[in-house]
């Protein structure tokens, strides 16, 4: 809940978080998982879709 809760306070989509945080975590090096956290995620750009489209319009 407490990730949830954060990528919404960082005006984030919580669905499209977690979809790509769970997808990348795998592979992701342990050396960089602060770039994970919500208050640092960028969405990937993907379909021509940039990252912007996936936070929450306010």
């Amino acid at each position: 809940m407490s990730l949830i809760q954060s990528a919404k306070l960082n005006g984030l989509n919580p669905h499209a978080y977690l979809k790509d945080v769970l997808t990348r975590l795998p592979t992701h090096p342990n050396s960089r998982i602060d770039e994970l956290l919500p208050h640092n995620w960028v969405a990937p750009e993907t379909n021509g879709v940039d990252a912007v489209s996936e936070k929450i319009c306010a």
